[in-house]
């Protein structure tokens, strides 16, 4: 493989390229002017000039086609290379709504060029895959704003997942997870659209909207009496909400606004945003200014370092399900656990393990050292108006005290 990029000069009246030329690769101008033409009839149209920053031959790359206008130098010019790949690469991790947008504008342009030189206008001819393209990126668009409706109307839900204190042997806790049931679809999965609005500010409102009816409802559940320890929430905190200033003190505000005291509010932040350590330090001071604890969620899930629990004072850690799933049998994983859990425990954080299934699964987390556990044996998310959350279910009794 060649050099990522590379400059090349040309000099003065040089061709850089024909119309009809196949584009391996696209050119930023470093120096030097550049007339960008074609021809209509005997008349040469010049469509654009061109100077240093500016990007050359990017159109045929990016859509594949064919030159659509021949590039001559004016001047002496120097310009570096940008191998098609590159610009591919760069294309396909882009936004897919964006992708498809810019590839639809390419597309105009190449159909109002060619009206330009006198041909007939006439539909685009369109491949299998990229109709099946257009229509993933016009369902996106079509979940987005009816996410956004769903927000007004107030049809999202919020359900709580029970966390069990193997030591106290209550529920102590529960993560908040938000569902929407959509009303011709059916239920969304929330990878779907939890992924959607993290991709666009939609987060900020969908976090804002689980926060209170959290809150509300925790309060709504201490107002039927039930005697006992005060079980607290936790809510997950996506990146862009913390770019939200004060986002600390919207926690608290939010919370004291229910009846609640902030002091039962966790916010669960992922290993992404703990790889900003500036960022998180600073909203765990805020945090701990209220009284809120602040939790590492899905810990070992791929942005794993020793450098977040040693920068960031996280008050408790959510083990990842796939480092619960394969015990008791894999004595790999029981040992990943067995020193995971003490080097916890040494830095003084909790831990929470996630996706606890089986009685076997929790005994074995129990004798090392775990406390708190989460999962299906312990409960599915339920809707706390409807259901007892705070009800232990009876195979938990299965684990020795």
């Amino acid at each position: 493989m060649g050099a990522a990029s590379a400059r090349r000069s040309f000099l003065r009246g040089a061709r850089i390229f024909t119309e009809g030329d196949a584009p391996d690769v696209a050119y930023l101008v470093e120096s030097g002017r550049i007339e960008v033409w074609t021809a209509q009839g005997s008349r040469r149209l010049t469509l654009s000039y061109l100077g240093p920053g500016e990007i050359l031959g990017e159109m045929a790359v990016i859509d594949r086609a064919p030159r659509s206008a021949s590039a001559d130098a004016l001047t002496d010019v120097v310009v570096t290379e940008i191998r098609a790949d590159q610009l591919r690469a760069r294309l396909d991790e882009a936004d897919p709504v964006l992708r498809s947008l810019l590839i639809g504008l390419l597309a105009r342009y190449r159909r109002g060029l060619r009206v330009a030189r006198g041909a007939k206008a006439e539909d685009q001819d369109k491949d299998g895959a990229h109709v099946e393209q257009q229509r993933r990126v016009a369902d996106k668009i079509r979940l987005e704003r009816e996410l956004l409706e769903a927000l007004e109307r107030d049809e999202l839900r919020v359900v709580f997942q029970p966390i069990f204190d193997l030591q106290e042997r209550v529920v102590a806790g529960f993560e908040a997870l938000v569902r929407w049931d959509h009303p011709t679809r059916g239920a969304v999965s929330p990878t779907e659209f939890i992924a959607l609005a993290e991709e666009t500010s939609l987060i900020v409102p969908v976090g804002e909207y689980a926060l209170r009816r959290a809150c509300r409802s925790l309060a709504e559940l201490d107002r039927r009496g039930r005697v006992g320890p005060q079980p607290w929430i936790a809510v997950n905190i996506s990146a862009r909400q913390s770019l939200v200033p004060d986002f600390a003190d919207l926690l608290a505000r939010t919370a004291i606004d229910a009846g609640l005291d902030p002091r039962r509010l966790k916010a669960e932040i992922t290993e992404s945003l703990a790889l900003d350590y500036t960022r998180v330090s600073e909203l765990i001071a805020r945090c701990r200014m209220h009284g809120i604890s602040v939790a590492l969620d899905d810990f070992g899930t791929g942005h794993s370092g020793l450098g977040h629990l040693y920068r960031l004072d996280f008050d408790s850690i959510k083990l990842d399900q796939a480092f619960v799933r394969p015990l008791p049998g894999d004595g790999k994983a029981a040992a990943l656990v067995c020193g995971i859990v003490r080097l916890l425990h040494g830095m003084g954080a909790d831990v929470v393990a996630e996706g606890v299934e089986n009685i076997e699964q929790a005994r074995t987390l129990k004798a090392h050292g775990v406390r708190y556990l989460q999962g299906w044996l312990v409960g599915k998310p339920v809707d706390p108006s409807s259901t007892d959350p705070l009800r232990v279910a009876p195979q938990l009794d299965q684990i020795e005290p």
